[in-house]
């Protein structure tokens, strides 16, 4: 009788250290997955996924610091391509004029404004004048925030009896904003100016 309860203790012992194993087992393994679900969250979140000619290409995200000089640069040289690239249409005028608001401050929308007055878009269209534009370098300060940039241009005035070009230098400020679709980079031009416009070459056609 006793050799029975004793082998059933037993038995007992063996039963509950073997059902501890399992519990302990289970408890890791579930640790593990955890583990390894967020290990993948955060490598999913790191990968970008990019429609490009109906195929699905995937890049791998970086740090927004490492882009700052090269998302500035072009910001600043999409924004003079949209101000100052004009034809002689009214709607071309005003998209890329909205374009170009869409990343700049009130200084920006002062130029035009003060442009617009003057009867300068009018008498593009009335001439039949074509401007284009040409960066030539764009200069961010990074150190500083906001970031102070200078931009260089060539600028090609299109008229029919001759080819104007001229050399342009602005500056201005860069702050950060939300990205949208109006505003890719998440800049917005600040106290921008115009330090220099003048003719350095005159063509006949």
């Amino acid at each position: 009788m006793f050799t029975k309860a004793k082998n059933l203790e037993t038995a007992f012992r063996h039963v509950r250290g073997f059902t501890m194993l399992v519990v302990l087992g289970c408890i890791g393994f579930c640790c593990f997955a955890i583990y390894k679900s967020y290990q993948l969250v955060d490598q999913t979140q790191d990968k970008v996924y990019i429609l490009a000619s109906g195929k699905v290409l995937d890049a791998y995200a970086s740090e927004r610091n490492e882009n700052i000089p090269v998302e500035a640069r072009d910001h600043v040289a999409t924004f003079h391509r949209y101000f100052f690239t004009l034809d002689p249409d009214d709607k071309v005028i005003q998209s890329n004029l909205v374009r170009a608001l869409y990343l700049a401050d009130v200084s920006a929308k002062a130029q035009y404004e003060n442009l617009k007055e003057s009867g300068y878009y009018a008498s593009i269209i009335s001439a039949n004048i074509s401007q284009q534009i040409s960066i030539d370098t764009v200069e961010v300060k990074t150190e500083d925030y906001p970031y102070q940039f200078r931009c260089v241009a060539s600028q090609r005035i299109i008229r029919s009896t001759s080819i104007v070009t001229r050399r342009l230098v602005t500056e201005g400020f860069l702050r950060s904003v939300s990205r949208s679709d109006n505003n890719p980079h998440g800049f917005l031009i600040e106290r921008w100016t115009t330090l220099e416009n003048k003719d350095i070459n005159v063509q006949n056609r």
